[in-house]
């Protein structure tokens, strides 16, 4: 019979292997995310917190993904920052980053301790020359502000000049006056505190200085590296072990740079559409980060893309990248922020589909059917004639409105990849065996390759073995899958796999004994055959038992090679063993039954000689203690005397040796105790008779 797949091991891997991109796929932020967050930040969760950098990320990304905190990680949280806020040698990193919790926290902070932060952090803006310092110093100010508490820069305009002094040509910035190189990652975080210098100015602040910046940040997109996908990402220029940051830290020092600055200043900036959302494509793409770090430049750059005035990138996704032609099913497309907020009103086309082998398979645009209530753009695949196999499908999105179009960016032309999945029809398979020579066939029979036709088979060395079926398309077309394996399996475990070619429909395979019995070890006997075919776009792949074939090989030469040994399966031990046939020696012939008894009875000679012995010593009771106390020791000295005499006939009669000696070993332990408090008193009365 015919089983579905896995058909072999190295199927399963190949088809994981065609799939796995499919999984890439670009989506919204989702609860695997959220999971993702959770288990990364686990020691946060525990409450054992980190330095302030890592505690403001896990309370900061906890924030933007809504995940319920513990009180328990608030509490330590605002502890940590409120005793760093209070204490007086805080360097402007601390004070930044604890400013920053008790923002996202809500932390209760007495205004003296604010008032006392904003006179120190305005103290290193005026004293210092360093890019990191005055990025400290005014993200620090600017928290205490977001929390109602009131603060201005009243020198903003020469702060300001002062950071962009230490901007380059070609929009990136160097860390000091004394930096020789200059940083992509370093731009972000001077725009951010340029954002900041504006916000906390009382004053405007000089426009053609906020014209230069702008044209900086089209100058800084204009070095922006890009995928063939329309990804778009930032990375240094050069590599340095003490600047260089990787993509994400370095994208995300952008993202927040050029947000926070858009925010701030009036009008738009110069950066086109599609590399916001190349951006956001990015991040997204990431999938789920595997460190703290990554996870919360990934959150919070995609919740900062989320609602900006620059461009808000709308993602297309697809809720399921494989369609299949026998369930005819629908292609669905969804338009998202890039946190699944709903988009504005607007109209998705399918331009273009190009298969596997980029051969335009159509142009002709279609446009996709809304559904309200799923909020999700639909359209049926049958009147696009497209077969089973891969294809790149192409969209493009419109805004219905125009005033959106200055709001949104939806980057021009979507690429999604999809896989076409259907029956696959089975004809004309035959099998048979021919001569080596002539080629005749001896033998041909028919098979139904998907009811498991079954054979029976034989041929010797000087013959060949002949399959051949065909495989087709529901359109008809010509079907080539991925795996297409026979195996033959002799009798002993030994297996041997063949790949079966193709050509046009048709696939067929000769075997050649003669040319394979060194292959085949020179094993003759029966020999499995069982037929594997499979393909990512086949519903329908299998693996099926064909039958068996009885082979005569000629005898091994002297230096053929051996069969290799089979591996031997670790649970075989555990296994029904086999069965032991034990046949016992016959019993010696044993004494009659009266010899025995009368041997019986010679045993009891000596209880008969104790008995007689005690009637002539004269046995009494007449110094038989009278007091109940040393009465009861004695009593129970005789009965363990007893005890010990029973237990000999029980020994005789049915215990063995060594449960005789353990329970006498009891009883002389229970005779030595009462035996000597029956004797002492004794003693102790002959003792005051003499005396009387």
């Amino acid at each position: 019979m015919a089983r579905r797949l896995p058909p072999l091991g190295a199927l399963l891997i190949f088809l994981a292997a065609v799939v796995a991109p499919l999984s890439y796929a670009v989506r919204p932020v989702s609860d695997a995310h959220r999971s993702a967050a959770a288990e990364l930040f686990a020691a946060s969760t525990d409450g054992s917190l980190g330095d302030l950098e890592s505690t403001y990320e896990a309370v900061s990304t906890f924030k933007i993904l809504g995940v319920q905190k513990d009180k328990k990680l608030a509490g330590k949280a605002c502890k940590l920052a409120t005793d760093t806020l209070s204490a007086s040698s805080s360097p402007a990193k601390d004070l930044f980053h604890a400013g920053r919790i008790a923002a996202v926290l809500g932390c209760s902070v007495d205004a003296g301790v604010y008032d006392d932060v904003a006179s120190r952090l305005k103290a290193v803006i005026k004293d210092t020359n360093s890019l990191l310092e005055f990025y400290y110093s005014v993200g620090g100010l600017l928290s205490l502000k977001e929390q109602g508490h009131s603060v201005v820069l009243s020198d903003a305009d020469s702060t300001f000049h002062a950071i962009k002094a230490l901007s380059q040509s070609d929009g990136r910035w160097r860390y000091d006056t004394n930096s020789a190189e200059s940083s992509t990652f370093a731009a972000g975080i001077a725009l951010e505190a340029l954002a900041g210098v504006v916000s906390l100015s009382d004053a405007e602040v000089d426009p053609s200085m906020i014209g230069v910046v702008k044209n900086d940040i089209a100058k800084l997109f204009g070095s922006i590296k890009s995928y063939d996908d329309g990804t778009f990402y930032f990375d240094e220029k050069h590599v340095d072990a003490s600047e260089y940051k990787g993509p994400i830290t370095t994208s995300a020092s952008v993202v927040r740079g050029v947000t926070s600055f858009a925010n701030v200043v009036s009008g738009k900036l110069n950066v086109p559409g599609e590399k916001i959302l190349g951006l956001a494509k990015f991040f997204l793409g990431i999938g789920l980060p595997g460190s703290g770090k990554d996870c919360f430049n990934q959150i919070e750059s995609l919740s900062l893309l989320e609602n900006n005035r620059v461009f808000v990138p709308l993602i297309l996704s697809l809720p399921s990248n494989v369609l299949s032609l026998t369930s005819k099913d629908q292609l669905k497309v969804e338009v998202t922020t890039v946190f699944g907020s709903a988009a504005p009103p607007l109209r998705v086309n399918l331009v273009q589909v190009l298969g596997s082998d980029s051969k335009v398979v159509t142009t002709d645009s279609k446009e996709l059917q809304f559904d309200l209530q799923n909020s999700l753009h639909y359209l049926d695949i049958a009147p696009l004639k497209i077969d089973v196999g891969k294809y790149s499908l192409f969209f493009e999105i419109s805004l219905q409105d125009q005033e959106h179009e200055t709001v949104y960016t939806t980057g021009g032309r979507n690429a999604e990849t999809i896989v076409v999945t259907g029956l696959i029809k089975v004809d004309k398979a035959e099998i048979g065996i021919a001569e080596n020579d002539a080629g005749t066939v001896e033998s041909v029979e028919k098979l139904d390759l998907l009811k498991g036709t079954q054979v029976s088979l034989s041929a010797n060395h000087l013959q060949k073995l002949r399959l051949s079926f065909q495989l087709a398309t529901p359109l008809g077309r010509t079907f080539k899958p991925h795996q297409v394996f026979l195996k033959l399996k002799h009798e002993s475990k030994v297996e041997h796999l063949f790949v079966v070619p193709g050509s046009a429909r048709q696939f067929k395979i000769v075997l050649d004994f003669l040319g394979l019995v060194e292959k085949f070890y020179y094993l003759s006997g029966r020999y499995d055959l069982e037929l594997a075919v499979g393909d990512a776009a086949m519903e329908n792949s299998f693996i099926l038992d064909l039958g068996h074939l009885e082979l005569d090989l000629p005898e091994a030469p002297e230096k053929a090679p051996r069969p290799p040994a089979q591996a031997v399966d670790p649970f075989s031990k555990f296994g029904p063993k086999k069965e032991i046939n034990h046949i016992f020696r016959v019993p010696e012939k044993r004494p009659p039954k009266e010899v025995s008894l009368a041997f019986t009875g010679v045993t009891l000679l000596p209880f008969i000689g104790f008995l007689i012995g005690l009637m002539r010593l004269g046995v009494n009771l007449k110094n038989f203690p009278s007091l109940p106390g040393p009465a009861a020791f004695a009593s129970l000295f005789h009965a363990g005397i007893g005890a010990v005499l029973l237990l000999y006939v029980l020994f005789w009669v049915k215990l063995d040796l060594f449960t005789t000696l353990k329970y006498l070993g009891f009883l002389a332990v229970f005779l030595v105790f009462v035996g000597h408090r029956a004797l002492s008193y004794l003693s102790s009365t002959s003792t005051k008779q003499k005396t009387a």
